[in-house]
C-alpha cells in the first residue's frame, strides 16, 4: 500500500464495525476495518486508506486525548472519544436520577473530561426540586445551566459561549430533552423526540447511535449519544472510584491508613469531612456503592 493512498480524519458515526469518517476536507466515507478489529468511537482520530469516492479501510487509530465509556459485567458502551467537556441534560419533569447523574460525573472526573450541567424544562414549578437535588454539585463548582430546550433564543445565547471551539458530548437519561436540546441546536440533526410516558414517569430511548455534528453559527462539535438508564463503572478500581470525587481529594492527606477505604477505619480524613458536613452525604452514599458493587463483583 502506497503512503499517498492513506488519509487522516475522524470518526463521526459508528454502526456495528462500519464507520463513517471525516477527512480534513470535509467529505466524508464509509470506513471498515481489517479483520475484526473494533473498539474505534465517535472522535477518534484514523488513518484510513481510501478504496472509493464512497468507501475506505481504517488502518491505524491515532492515541487518544480521553475516552468515555460505561461498563457492567457483561460489557462496556463507549461514548466517545477526544472530547472537551461533557454535558448532562437532567430535567425537572421527569424525576432525573442523582445516582446516574452523579455516576457519569464519577466516569467524566477519571478521564479528566470536564462536566457541565444543563437543567432541562426550568420554566416548570418542579423546577425547585431539581434545584435542590443539583445542590450537592453546585457546591463543587460544576457549573449548572438552566433552559427550556425548546427556547432556541435562550438555548442559543446560554450554550453558544460554552461550546464555542470545543468538541462536546451531549449525555442523558432518557426523558431529559436531550433530543430535543439537539434538534434546538441542531435542526439538521433530525433527532427524534417524543413525549414522555406519564405512566411510567420517563422517556424511551430516542437515539439509536452516537454521532458528531458541526454546530451551526459557531466553531464547535456536539457528539450526541443514546440514553441510558444504567451507568455501570466496573472498570473503576476503588483508587479510582476515589479519583472521581473531587472533593474527597483533600481529605486523603488526613487518613491514617495508606490503604484506607473510607468507610470503617478511624482516623479516616473522608469520614471526619463527612461528619463535618465538608462531604454531602449523598455524594458519600454513591461513593459506597460504587465500592460494594466493585466487591460484589470481585468475588466472582
Amino acid at each position: 500500500m502506497k503512503t499517498s493512498n492513506l488519509s487522516s480524519g475522524t470518526v463521526i458515526a459508528a454502526h456495528g464495525r462500519h464507520y463513517f469518517v471525516e477527512d480534513q476536507s470535509g467529505e466524508v466515507r464509509k470506513c471498515y476495518t481489517r479483520g475484526k478489529r473494533s473498539g474505534i468511537c465517535v472522535g477518534d482520530t484514523v488513518d484510513f486508506s481510501v478504496q472509493s469516492a464512497e468507501q475506505g479501510t481504517i488502518e491505524t487509530i491515532h492515541p487518544r486525548r480521553n475516552l468515555l465509556y460505561r461498563s457492567d459485567e457483561a460489557r462496556s458502551k463507549q461514548f466517545a472519544a477526544n472530547i472537551d467537556q461533557l454535558l448532562i441534560v437532567v430535567a425537572s419533569e421527569p424525576p432525573f436520577s442523582e445516582d446516574l447523574c452523579g455516576r457519569a460525573l464519577v466516569a467524566a472526573e477519571f478521564a479528566d473530561i470536564a462536566p457541565i450541567i444543563i437543567l432541562n424544562k426550568a420554566d416548570l414549578p418542579s423546577v425547585e426540586h431539581a434545584r435542590k437535588q443539583l445542590q450537592p454539585l453546585a457546591d463543587l463548582n460544576i457549573p449548572i445551566i438552566e433552559l427550556s430546550a425548546l427556547n432556541e433564543e435562550q438555548v442559543k445565547e446560554l450554550l453558544y459561549p460554552v461550546l464555542e471551539n470545543r468538541c462536546t458530548l451531549l449525555l442523558g437519561q432518557s426523558g431529559m430533552g436531550k433530543s430535543t436540546l439537539l434538534n434546538t441546536l441542531i435542526p439538521e440533526a433530525k433527532a427524534h423526540t417524543q413525549t414522555h410516558s406519564e405512566a411510567l414517569g420517563t422517556g424511551r430511548h430516542t437515539t439509536t447511535s452516537t454521532r458528531l455534528y458541526h454546530i451551526p453559527g459557531i466553531t464547535g462539535d456536539l457528539i450526541d449519544s443514546p440514553g441510558f438508564q444504567t451507568f455501570g463503572l466496573a472498570h473503576l478500581e476503588p483508587s479510582d472510584i476515589v479519583r472521581g470525587f473531587p472533593e474527597f481529594m483533600a481529605e486523603l492527606a488526613n487518613c491514617k491508613f495508606y490503604n484506607c477505604t473510607h468507610r470503617h477505619e478511624p482516623h479516616c480524613g473522608i469520614v471526619e469531612a463527612l461528619k463535618a458536613g465538608r462531604i454531602h452525604a449523598e455524594r458519600y452514599a454513591l461513593y459506597e456503592r460504587l465500592l460494594a458493587e466493585y466487591e460484589a463483583q470481585s468475588r466472582y
